[in-house]
């Protein structure tokens, strides 16, 4: 065979070669827009070119106190100016960002902390309690830098280490930061829910981030100095890729530390704000507020919403207060969403309730995601094009993770066949829109936050009066979902709900622990295997208590 002749003499340099990073993003706007509002949050107002120096700083005084590549640094932080100059000075000295759930509990953050092996911990003064009860937990010792927010005004015990301002300070404005050697090379970690053993360490890289990053421009629609709302948490895929987005049109964040609906409805109005994202449980926030609260805002926002299809009359209700929503599907291990309910300009003149129908369809693929199928986890085979058959959703493409972190034998699971295996069962549409119709790893969504039934269930197994317990998803009407416990007593044992609720909150996280204790035998097969199906239809006629 001729070699390419297109590939002879015309080889890669520095001159036609960079690898792809979403920091680049940051440092071309504060080139281009230095005077541009970058950011809002409460009374201050930021710049782009203070946005990228004190990025720069932070990337300084990070290598200062010895931060190399492939070092992780973690960050335990609201939605605030710091957890967005984290998403830039921390890889810009090669680090790799480890974004923690504020809402976990200590025991799983130790976990995260060690396995993460983090050097570095950038915490929130409202959250150094919790911090604390983790360390004291986990065989690491990390540096820890407090960030002193403004907006947070309740006392709390002082701090006598390292303070984040000051820390920047100490940095070096002009620092000359680091390019990825290679686009390949992590730029973050987060964490799974853990639904089966230990939650695993997703690691992301440049080059998915910098893609994942347009795309939600382009998906978004977002034009040139797009104002967007922070109601989804940064600590969720990296705020799915959104703290990147920004720089890339030169847009600006809005940060609310707290999701509340008079901030919200403020924030909308007064900062003319076209793009927010975030799980049902907001928007029923923001349709639900009292009218004293509601603001007439004069121009259309765009919602983009993951987790649980919303119902049909939050639906009606946004579009009524001047909101575009869209279906967005993704996993961690995705960036993300990498899935897209494309909306097409004949279905808005369809009945309401048929409109519903095809908003709850998760949708199409992204467009820096390459491929996208419905297919049987057995043969690697497509599923019929019917929109009943179920197989198992199936990624691939340049925005799925590098795999999990000192974890082969899962990474090595996840891409068999050389797809990346989500869990996640669903149908193809004749039209090619995938919808999900269960989750096998038994995965809770509750208002955004998943819950692993398996985690729910080693807690209540750990009470003497149980013998078998069950946890599968319940509707609710606030958060979507929340877990319902079946629960089994051990012979001559007693037990009542209040009493398995207090055992659960002594170790879960509130979010994770049940909504309802139902007392009775649980079904199982012949070969004593939990018949969780049944379950799942029994607790639809069950509410949260």
């Amino acid at each position: 065979m001729q070699p390419n002749q297109y590939n002879t003499d015309l080889d890669r340099n520095t001159a036609n070669y960079q690898p792809l990073t979403p920091l680049t993003f940051l440092e071309r706007a504060a080139c281009v827009f230095p005077d541009n509002t970058a950011m809002v949050y409460g009374a201050l107002r930021r710049s782009y070119r203070a946005f990228y120096t004190r990025s720069r700083q932070l990337a300084s005084g990070l290598a200062q106190i010895g931060i190399v590549r492939g070092d992780t640094v973690s960050a335990l932080l609201a939605n605030t100016p710091a957890m967005l100059e984290c998403h830039y000075g921390v890889p810009m000295c090669g680090a790799v960002l480890h974004s923690i759930n504020t809402r976990l509990d200590a025991a799983i953050i130790a976990f995260q902390l060690d396995h993460a092996m983090s050097r570095v911990v950038i915490a929130d003064r409202e959250f150094m309690p919790l911090l604390q009860d983790a360390l004291a937990l986990a065989t690491v010792t990390p540096i820890v830098i407090q960030y002193d927010d403004p907006e947070f005004t309740a006392a709390t015990t002082p701090f006598d280490g390292l303070d984040y301002e000051a820390f920047l300070s100490s940095g070096d404005p002009d620092f000359a930061w680091l390019m990825p050697e290679d686009e390949w090379d992590a730029i973050a970690i987060n964490y799974t829910s853990g639904t089966t053993g230990d939650p695993k360490g997703v690691v992301s890289h440049h080059r998915g981030a910098y893609l994942l990053a347009q795309g939600n421009a382009l998906t978004a629609s977002m034009p040139k100095h797009a104002v967007y709302l922070w109601t989804l948490p940064m600590f969720h895929c990296n705020g799915w890729c959104f703290p990147w987005t920004l720089s890339a049109i030169a847009g600006i964040h809005v940060c609310l530390r707290q999701v509340r609906a008079e901030p919200i409805w403020n924030a909308l109005a007064d900062e003319h704000v076209t793009h927010l994202c975030g799980a049902p449980i907001v928007m029923s926030l923001i349709v639900s507020a009292p009218e004293r609260v509601k603001r007439n805002l004069g121009h259309t926002v765009q919602f983009f919403t993951a987790a649980a299809p919303p119902p049909e009359k939050v639906l009606a209700d946004m579009k009524t207060f001047g909101f575009e929503v869209t279906h967005l599907y993704g996993l961690t291990e995705t960036y993300g969403p990498a899935v897209v309910n494309d909306w097409h300009k004949s279905w808005s003149d369809l009945p309401l309730d048929r409109q519903a129908t095809l908003k709850s369809r998760q949708g199409v693929r992204y467009l820096p995601l390459e491929q996208l199928d419905v297919l049987d986890p057995e043969t690697l085979q497509p599923v019929p094009r019917d929109g009943k058959t179920m197989g198992e959703v199936m990624f691939r493409g340049n925005v799925v993770m590098k795999g999990y972190f000192r974890n082969p034998k899962a990474t090595k699971e996840a891409f068999a066949g050389g797809w990346f295996h989500s869990g996640d069962l669903g149908v193809m549409h004749p039209d090619g829109y995938i919808q999900l119709k269960d989750r096998s790893k038994d995965i809770i969504i509750s208002g955004g936050e998943n819950i692993s039934s398996i985690e729910v269930e080693e807690t209540l197994y750990r009470h003497p009066a149980v013998a078998v317990v069950a946890v599968v998803a319940m509707p609710h009407e606030k958060w979507g979902e929340t877990p319902c416990a079946f629960v089994e007593l051990a012979q001559g044992q007693h037990v009542d709900a209040a009493t398995l609720k207090d055992w659960c909150r002594t170790e879960l996280a509130a979010y994770k622990v049940p909504g309802r204790f139902v007392f009775m035998p649980i079904p199982r097969t012949s070969t004593g295997k939990i018949q969780k199906f049944l379950l799942r239809e029994q607790a639809l006629s069950h509410k949260s208590t």
